[in-house]
């Protein structure tokens, strides 16, 4: 009787037993796999940090030059507020109109103050002078924001000085938005999402494709075809490539015709930057591929190395002017932040061909380092 009544006891201890061993096997299992390790533990303390300090909803490092005709003590006075604010960078003075069109349009600037000709004689006979602050609106938010700030401590001047002096004035502040009057937000996120899209398809599909063959053991067969490995891997390539491109100019039309947002610049010039970045974006995607064997490791490696930058780090969302500088020196290595910034000077700006060269070059560099890693790669695995 004793025996039957302690019997369910013991089951119950065993199975206890068991399912801690489960537990403990389970724990072991991740410790040791170094890859669901830093799923676990480095995905979280990455995302983390970089939401913390890439997302930042202020507006810094304004870029701001002046042009003044005629200096006078109010013009140096406002110009000095505005230079002695945290959230502006000085470029100086601009001695022409032109000049300070053809810095704007060099990216060089996010505002430009121009004041009124006879602006403190102005202000004297007629108690009224004029500033007109030229924002830079192909981010129509850190435009918009960048003419605020100013116009705020432009007021802040006319109030502090009001008591001053016997006779009132008024100083009337005009702000004019470059590239995107409308301030449309497509006119920003449309280069953004022709990056990410294309980053998705070259490199995770063409990546996966690849990597496929290897978990099938078809990958030795097709080595072993008259083809050479290079040409064979081309011509993997080739479909996502015709794939990628026709994604690209969907996105454009749907741009045009759906969301308003203008072709500024060459069309050919446009389609030579997107046939740059998806070839660089397919190099990518090989170089992967000849890093992992598991279709599961090639898309966590590629999401965690490609998308999560795109989001992040490559202007697409966040400026790259607000983030602190190491997260900006990080930023240099995402190609999709070359892309971007070409595509918004070609299509939102409408500048040419020696405007983008920069970008252009850093991106042809990056595919050429790439496929030579990749190549390497791919010896030292046949060996």
């Amino acid at each position: 009787m004793r025996f039957s009544e302690n019997l369910p006891v013991k089951q119950k201890d065993f199975k206890m037993k068991q399912f801690i061993a489960f537990v403990n096997k389970e724990f072991l299992h991740i410790i040791r796999d170094n890859r669901t390790l830093l799923i676990i533990i480095g995905i979280p303390i990455v995302e983390i940090l970089l939401f913390g300090f890439a997302i930042n909803m202020e507006v810094q490092n304004i870029k701001v030059a002046f042009y003044d005709p005629t200096p006078d003590s109010v013009t140096q006075g406002i110009s000095e507020r505005i230079k002695q604010n945290p959230y502006f960078s000085n470029m100086g003075n601009a001695q022409s109109m032109d000049e300070m069109e053809e810095a704007m349009r060099k990216g060089k600037l996010d505002l430009a103050v121009v004041y009124q000709q006879n602006f403190q004689e102005n202000l004297v006979h007629s108690g009224q002078a004029a500033v007109q602050l030229l924002a830079n609106s192909s981010d129509p938010n850190r435009g918009s924001i960048a003419a605020t700030y100013a116009s705020a401590i432009i007021a802040g001047y006319q109030r502090d000085n009001m008591d001053l002096v016997q006779i009132p004035f008024q100083i009337q502040t005009e702000n004019r938005m470059i590239y995107n009057p409308l301030m449309k937000s497509s006119y920003m996120f449309v280069p953004g999402i022709m990056g990410l899209v294309l980053m998705i398809i070259c490199t995770i599909m063409t990546s996966v494709s690849i990597v496929r063959e290897k978990e099938r053991g078809t990958m030795e067969v097709l080595l072993a075809s008259p083809l050479k490995h290079g040409t064979m891997v081309f011509a993997k390539t080739i479909p996502y490539m015709v794939i990628s491109f026709i994604d690209f100019i969907i996105i454009l039309l749907l741009s045009y015709f759906v969301l308003g947002v203008p072709v500024n610049g060459s069309l050919i010039l446009l389609f030579l930057v997107a046939l740059i970045y998806i070839s660089l974006t397919l190099t990518y995607g090989l170089t992967v591929s000849t890093l992992v064997d598991k279709q599961v490791n090639a898309v966590i490696f590629s999401a965690i190395t490609a998308m999560i930058p795109v989001l992040m780090l490559s202007g697409m969302i966040f400026p790259i002017d607000n983030m602190p500088g190491v997260l900006r020196s990080l930023s240099v290595i995402v190609p999709a932040r070359w892309f971007i910034e070409a595509v918004r000077k070609v299509m939102i700006q409408g500048q040419g061909f020696f405007m983008i060269w920069k970008e252009l070059l850093i991106m042809i560099g990056m595919t050429l380092f790439l496929l030579l890693l990749t190549v390497a790669n791919t010896k030292k695995r046949l060996e």
